[in-house]
């Protein structure tokens, strides 16, 4: 069973960090939170009942998906006014509250920053579409076309052309997602004046950072780029983005804020640039872990590549630069069925995993309490736009429809969006309403009130991890060593400092496995300080199964 107490604490002696790097995030994606109004949709009131919650499980700040006023194409991420919260979410008055008792809490709150495009019912738009003459109209990216021949062949994230034709005015514009989510032009320096003023007033509004959205799409390439190898290479960290990133960064540092960037595109190698002492951002989001394997409608997380990839992220930031770890978002499937078998042992293997790395760690809402992925039984259960574009691809290209439906959900982000399961009741306890998503079944053992019932459950062991995190150094700045790299499902690494090493040992699979560590060293000094089974010494060698993880400290002097 979990014991994470430690007899002897390591001092901090570390020169006063910035906050972030001694924290853990949270993150909400607000429409499947908690609905306080009933009527189906979460709301900012429902996310103030929850706080609570919130500080209980132990973490320091909350990342809060888009709020602002949308007509919802993208669930947020199509914003018609940045200054404006949904109707669906409750009103400026509700936000104030929340930033005012999350912070009477200590919780800081974290907002989404969309600035690569908005909506097309954004007015900036509206204005841009009248004419060509238009002072808005180079607020966006239009160019010369036909209704059949767009200004080249480039794709969109979303699928089908990155250009929509305008018949009003004869030219096509461009968007790397939805039609409706027509791209701004950053080259155009009033867009830049206008985007800087909205981040102002809502730092000024006292808000504690920004996690920001599709920031390394925000330059494009010349309209004749040959694409090579990389269908989205003109569009993604392509050369001059450094000029805009700096001039927001210049934003950030006079109100000493958390920034994280979504860094699409952004390989290890050059994370550095982005995030290290001459950086733009404190952390960036990698997606570079996220390979799957198997056959389609069956897919699965690669744990070889997942620890192929996190060594390679944590390995390139060791010395400048700063990792922003998650394994799971509103963009991913659940981790625990793309990683695990659904199970609470494979729940907590992978928060042992996430919650030691060096690093801020993200948790997403109901990976605390092990949520997994919906068994989706027809494309109208479905509301993301790209996996609805994927099914019906597939129907045109004569998949029938049962495998088709298969293979579209597999990776669906509606996975992690069902609503949040807190108890055995209707609706999960989400809400009284039908929900805007269904509701797994599985809400009547899977839900957050099993914190209350069972001393074991996955809530308390993600607390027990957070609480050992915060007290020592080594679990915070510590180096990172990734051990038995060619094993297929063990995960095992070591932090270190001067004072002291934490071994943690993680079996990500349920079958049996041994393992072995060198014969050089003195096993009589490590001493086992969490684990998710019965108490097993570290020795030479190892058996380890059923997602069975174990945390050990080693004092050096």
């Amino acid at each position: 069973m979990p014991n994470s107490a430690i007899q002897t604490k390591e001092v901090n002696t570390t020169a006063q960090q910035n906050w972030w790097e001694n924290a853990v995030g949270y993150q909400i994606y607000p429409r499947s939170f908690k609905d306080s109004n009933h009527d189906g949709i979460g709301d900012l009131n429902g996310i103030r009942e929850k706080l609570s919650y919130l500080k209980e499980l132990g973490i320091d700040f909350i990342w809060i998906n888009p709020i602002y006023a949308s007509p919802n194409i993208d669930n947020g991420y199509d914003i018609s006014d940045y200054q404006a919260i949904h109707e669906d979410f409750g009103t400026m008055e509700d936000f104030q509250a929340l930033l005012n008792e999350a912070h009477a809490l200590d919780l800081k709150i974290i907002m989404d920053l969309v600035v690569n495009h908005t909506s097309d019912q954004h007015p900036w738009f509206l204005e841009s579409k009248k004419s060509l003459q238009n002072p808005y109209r180079d607020y966006y990216h239009w160019a010369d076309a036909t209704k059949d021949l767009p200004p080249n062949n480039w794709q969109s994230f979303f699928g089908g052309s990155t250009w929509t034709y305008d018949e009003t005015t004869g030219q096509s514009y461009f968007h790397v997602f939805a039609k409706e989510q027509p791209d701004l032009n950053w080259t155009n320096p009033k867009v830049r004046h206008e985007i800087y003023q909205m981040i102002r007033w809502w730092l000024d509004l006292g808000i504690d950072g920004f996690r920001v959205d599709a920031i390394s799409h925000i330059q494009k390439e010349p309209w004749d780029f040959n694409i090579t190898d990389n269908q989205w290479a003109p569009f993604m960290n392509v050369s001059g983005i450094e000029t805009y990133l700096q001039e927001l960064k210049a934003i950030f540092n006079e109100y000493n804020v958390m920034t994280v960037g979504e860094a699409s595109g952004v390989p290890h190698h050059e994370a550095a640039a982005w995030t290290g002492d001459t950086g733009y951002f404190n952390m960036i989001f990698e997606l570079e872990h996220c390979e799957r394997i198997g056959d389609l409608g069956h897919q699965k997380g690669s744990v070889p590549h997942l620890k192929y990839t996190l060594n390679q992220w944590q390995t390139s930031l060791a010395d400048n630069g700063w990792n922003a770890l998650y394994l799971e978002n509103h963009d991913t499937p659940r981790s625990v069925s793309v990683y695990g078998d659904d199970s609470p042992e494979a729940s907590k293997a992978l928060a042992t995993v996430l919650l030691l790395l060096k690093g801020t760690p993200f948790i997403y809402q109901g990976q605390e309490v092990g949520m997994t992925n919906y068994p989706f039984g027809s494309i109208g259960e479905i509301d993301a736009t790209d996996t609805i574009h994927f099914y019906h691809t597939l129907l045109e290209q004569g998949t029938i429809s049962k495998d088709a439906l298969a293979i579209a959900t597999n990776w669906s982000r509606d996975h992690s969006r069902t609503p949040f399961q807190w108890e055995n009741t209707l609706h999960g306890g989400f809400s009284t309403a039908e929900p805007w998503l269904k509701v797994n079944d599985n809400y009547r053992m899977i839900n957050a009130a099993q914190k209350d019932l069972e001393s074991s459950s996955i809530y308390h062991y993600y607390q027990a991890l957070i609480r050992l995190r915060k007290q020592t150094d080594a679990l915070i700045y510590g180096r990172f060593e990734l051990l038995l790299p060619e094993h297929p499902t063990i995960f095992c690494y070591t932090r270190t400092t001067t004072t002291e090493t934490w071994l943690i040992l993680v079996q990500l699979d349920r079958e049996q496995t041994t393992i072995s560590f060198p014969n050089s060293w003195d096993y009589s000094d490590w001493k086992e300080i969490l684990t998710t089974t019965e108490k097993q010494p570290l020795t030479e060698q190892m058996i380890l199964s059923d997602y069975e993880a174990h945390v050990y400290r080693k004092i050096t002097s």
